[in-house]
């Protein structure tokens, strides 16, 4: 049994499990990297002790200080562990369409949950992330997280994730599959994989349809944590800045309907539980694999377990909703 001095020795070093059933016909091996190992349930926990760690080290978090940031969940989730062992309070805004599960879970941990509009433009002041810049500016000894503009978030992924998969696939990793939300974890994963594999390794964003980042119109989609939605009267029309857009080769750009239903057949033929920006990940994965041979391996990254979304991905009702019918709600 391994023995930890601290919960924040246990971040990273996820395991790799390949895909059987859900790859049936494909001749190339494709392997899942399961983030929702992690202490926290994602593979946000690895940027949220990154970013801590960094802002310690600048004076920009003190002892006794506060916490703030945006977030869907799952950084708040990091962060909000790591705050509980370093006493820090937490300040968290999240967009009303993240899940029930995901603020009671970081109510859990003793976090400040303010629940924002999502469907406003960002500059207006009720807007997640104008919240959270309104909160950090007004509590003294505050610090803003910012996960979108920190280079601690893709350098965690750079120092850490992308050294894992080298040394889990011995080098033999020619494609990486991940969604993009703030764009660290493909960044730092990917770019350290391009250049340790000189150029190698192909770095794939998989990417709701109607997502900005993939040329969509930025309309609203079901999908949480991925992609980029820009309200039509948005002024400032900027990426984050952990997006290191070179670093990707292409989209695969994934419909809500085939995101739902791969997360739900992930956790029916697999036995993997997990979110559906999962299933957007792993249908992405899918498609890059046609054509591929055994000499390829694919890598999709797995961001979060399915059980921050029971009340959604795995409630029969609201998918009905968001895909318009039944037929793959029983058997999915």
């Amino acid at each position: 049994m391994d023995v930890y001095a601290s919960l924040a020795d246990m971040v990273g070093n996820t395991p790799l499990v390949r895909l059987n059933r859900i790859t049936a016909g494909l001749s190339v091996p494709v392997y899942a990297k399961l983030e929702y190992v992690n202490p926290g349930g994602s593979v946000k926990d690895r940027i949220a002790l990154s970013m801590v760690r960094a802002a310690e080290d600048a004076g920009l978090l003190r002892p006794g200080g506060t916490i703030v940031e945006t977030t869907s969940g799952n950084t708040g989730v990091g962060l909000a562990m790591v705050a509980a062992q370093r006493g820090y309070r937490c300040v968290f805004t999240l967009p009303e369409k993240s899940s029930a599960e995901k603020v009671a879970v970081l109510r859990a941990y003793g976090a400040e949950v303010v629940v924002c509009p999502g469907d406003v433009p960002r500059e207006h002041p009720d807007h997640p992330r104008a919240a959270a810049e309104r909160i950090a500016r007004t509590t003294p000894g505050a610090w803003l997280a910012d996960q979108y503009n920190n280079p601690a978030n893709p350098r965690a992924h750079r120092g850490s994730t992308g050294p894992e998969l080298w040394r889990q696939t011995e080098g033999r990793i020619t494609h990486l599959v991940s969604g993009v939300g703030t764009g660290g974890t493909i960044s730092g994963t990917g770019g350290y994989l391009k250049e340790v594999s000189e150029g190698r390794v192909q770095v794939i964003g998989a990417d709701p349809e109607a997502s900005v980042y993939s040329g969509g119109p930025g309309t609203a989609y079901a999908v949480e944590s991925i992609g980029l939605f820009r309200h039509p009267e948005t002024v400032d029309d900027s990426w984050p800045q952990s997006f290191h857009t070179d670093v990707v080769d292409r989209f695969e750009r994934i419909s809500d309907r085939d995101s739902l239903v791969t997360a739900r057949r992930l956790a029916r033929e697999e036995g993997l539980l997990v979110g559906a920006s999962a299933g957007t990940a792993v249908a992405a994965a899918l498609r890059v694999a046609v054509g591929l041979g055994p000499d390829d391996l694919v890598v999709v990254v797995i961001p979060d377990s399915g059980r921050n979304y029971l009340s959604k991905v795995f409630d029969d009702g609201w998918l009905r909703e968001q895909i318009g019918d039944d037929t793959t709600v029983g058997g999915a």
